[in-house]
């Protein structure tokens, strides 16, 4: 008997899945009496309630690595300045959306709204319907209760992320079959939004796991993935573009709901909002279970043959200290490289990498390597960077480029090469004829840029003669403009994502590739959310809880600094915290470098306020379309994409389908669209 009810529920599932919603609005539940019985039958066991709450999961993105094509659930890197191809856009549709191919008519993969209501509905179901279970104890009741509103505010959380405010439900199971008015309501406000999505989070919390112990379950929801995820959403909201600062009245200072004229982004600052960050950051970073302390950053011991060596003459003497897991060290002892590098390259075990919250192995990330792989390599040779991010990074003793110009230490100079091969880190060759520009520069860059001379290892390569490659991007060279195969298949910017890929990795006949993890927070953002809430709270001072925040400058030192100090580079000093201004630039450089193709600057950008003005710069890179006499000169790429490129408000969030526009009334669209 059991496994005949067990058999039907995979039928119900089945026809679940085949999409409920398709011929009514997101709303409301088609087919829903036809299959009244088999759900009854869902709710008589905990294992049938329990796999029913997950496969409510079906419907939101199978992969959160999937940033750049396949499976992509938001614009991603290349609709940024951080990122660009060549490639096609059916495939890299971030690019694909930048350049007007999407629209409310048709939003591709984008189209997340109606698959997001599905899930918020089978949460509600299960909420409401949990007291059916005759063999739940009360702590299978708190378990699925707290699951079941996660997985419903992470719903709501895609949303509100992509599209802007929303209709909360609440715990409402919506009828169907009812006319057009029953249906019909207002989007609420985004404060209404954020306060809700926070409180289920929260409240999800109380029963979630601090761990995850079970292999086969990394990547469920935890405690500190669910407080993670309200401190990200508590700086959004913290944030000018969304806390009525100069942005919000310039992008939304129009923008009310028409039912009653309410903004539906506030339009006058509140202070207050920094606190909460700060206090939503802490209470990560304070996190700890009976084995103590949750979430610290990946760090590598520094081994004999490493060969790395600390700056010179750094105007920051906590630098030269050991490094200490809660600030109070410096960068010595650590290899920055590989600490950066192999928390991507798939080196550390995905679940005993203690910065990653919440994380899971990513076939979309592993399949995203051959994009940047030569192409003589069996790669595509196609996912660049931009000169902006390259010209980001800092050299090894903390200077920007620009101030490094006359630097008698570590001089930055575009003109000249390379006369050696030296092993900055212990596995990583810089090699001879590399130009100077690339030379001294932060760990992170070499851990995650491929430029041209870069050496490519490709180790598992069955033919010798595919391993152990210098690879060039001149226009002339085997992998370049006018060497490739394909004429879309060239680094166009002069510089390739390396970031996932590890020296094992290979595309070339009978090669391998390593598993990649994805993380979708890690700790790294709770420490510079954290410096930058308590930086912005200038001289306000509230109590939240027991505690109270205010710009507390050895505190902000202490998380932003730790951030610097894995990655090789001296901190904030005293001086430096004499000015907000400055300190916020620096955290907007340290959040562009650290988070490289993350999917975080596509949100960072907009909450700042910089969304037109970061995005309307020319994309720019070098001139690969000469040979290596020419190459090294910044250019604005020569290819159609830059000038069709869409910079206007209205993509600050994704618009709503047209199709839910029509049947709802009362529901405003997005500004511009």
């Amino acid at each position: 008997m059991k496994k005949n009810i067990f058999k039907i529920f995979l039928a119900w599932i089945m026809i679940f899945s085949a999409g409920w919603f398709s011929s009514c609005d997101y709303l409301s539940i088609d087919k829903y009496i036809d299959t009244e019985l088999k759900l009854d039958s869902v709710f008589t066991q905990r294992r049938y309630i329990e796999a029913f709450m997950w496969g409510a999961t079906s419907y939101l993105p199978a992969d959160e690595g999937a940033i750049f094509g396949g499976g992509i659930f938001t614009p991603g890197p290349l609709a940024t300045d951080e990122a660009f191809t060549l490639l096609g856009t059916g495939t890299y549709q971030g690019m694909a959306y930048v350049l007007g191919q999407y629209n409310e008519n048709d939003l591709g993969p984008f189209d997340i709204w109606k698959r997001c209501y599905q899930v918020i509905r089978q949460c509600n179901t299960v909420l409401q319907r949990l007291n059916e279970c005759q063999d739940c104890l009360l702590t299978d009741n708190a378990r699925i209760v707290s699951y079941a509103k996660f997985i419903r505010a992470y719903a709501y959380y895609l949303l509100v992320m992509n599209h802007g405010p929303v209709i909360l439900l609440g715990d409402e199971l919506v009828a169907n079959n009812e006319d057009i008015t029953y249906y019909d309501q207002p989007r609420n406000t985004y404060d209404e939004c954020i306060e809700y999505i926070c409180t289920q989070f929260e409240e999800a919390s109380e029963d979630l796991p601090y761990r995850i112990e079970n292999l086969m379950e990394y990547g469920r929801p935890t405690k500190g993935a669910a407080l993670a995820l309200v401190a990200r959403l508590r700086l959004q909201h913290a944030s000018d573009l969304f806390n009525g600062g100069v942005s919000a009245r310039s992008y939304f200072g129009s923008w009310k709901r028409s039912t009653d004229g309410a903004y539906y982004i506030q339009q006058t600052p509140d202070p207050r909002r920094w606190a909460v960050a700060a206090a939503a950051a802490k209470r990560v970073m304070d996190l700890q279970d009976v084995r103590g302390k949750l979430y610290r950053l990946n760090t590598v011991e520094l081994l004999d043959d490493s060969n790395w060596e600390l700056a010179v003459n750094v105007n920051d003497p906590q630098y030269y200290l050991p490094w200490n897991d809660d600030g109070t060290g410096g960068a010595a002892g650590i290899c920055p490289y590989n600490s950066y590098k192999q928390m991507f390259d798939g080196d550390i075990v995905l679940h005993i990498n203690p910065e990653f919250i919440w994380a899971r192995n990513s076939g979309a990330m592993r399949t995203a390597t051959q994009y940047a792989f030569p192409e003589e390599f069996g790669g595509q040779n196609g996912l660049c960077i931009t000169q902006k991010i390259i010209d980001a990074y800092e050299m090894v003793n903390g200077k920007s480029i620009n101030e490094a110009i006359n630097d008698s230490d570590y001089p930055y100079d575009e003109a000249g090469f390379t006369s050696s091969i030296t092993f900055p880190f212990s596995e990583y060759r810089l090699n001879a004829d590399v130009s100077n520009m690339y030379v001294n520069r932060e760990p992170r860059f070499y851990a995650s840029i491929g430029f041209s001379e870069c050496f490519w290892v490709n180790r598992t390569s069955r033919d010798a003669f595919n391993q152990n490659l210098t690879i060039t991007y001149y226009a002339d060279s085997r992998n370049g403009r006018d060497g490739v195969t394909n004429n879309a298949q060239y680094p166009i910017t002069g510089y390739v994502l390396k970031k996932w890929i590890n020296n094992n990795d290979s595309y070339s006949v009978g090669g391998t590739r390593l598993s990649k993890p994805y993380p979708i927070i890690r700790y790294a953002e709770i420490l510079l959310g954290y410096a930058e809430a308590l930086n912005q709270l200038g001289n306000e001072s509230f109590t939240i809880g027991d505690e109270t925040f205010n710009r507390n400058t050895q505190e902000i030192k202490r998380a932003f600094n730790l951030v610097r100090y894995r990655a090789g580079l001296p901190g904030l000093t005293d001086a430096d915290m004499g000015d907000a201004g400055l300190v916020m630039e620096k955290i907007k450089r340290e959040c562009m470098v650290e988070f490289l193709c993350e999917n975080r600057r596509y949100f960072d950008v907009r909450r700042w306020g910089d969304y037109f003005t970061s995005e309307s710069e020319p994309i720019m890179g070098m001139n690969t379309a000469t040979g290596k006499d020419g190459f090294y000169m910044r250019t604005v790429l020569p290819t159609t994409r830059i000038s069709q490129r869409i910079v206007d408000r209205k993509m600050i969030f994704l618009p709503i389908p047209k199709i839910e526009m029509k049947r709802l009334p009362s529901f405003d669209q997005n500004p511009g669209w």
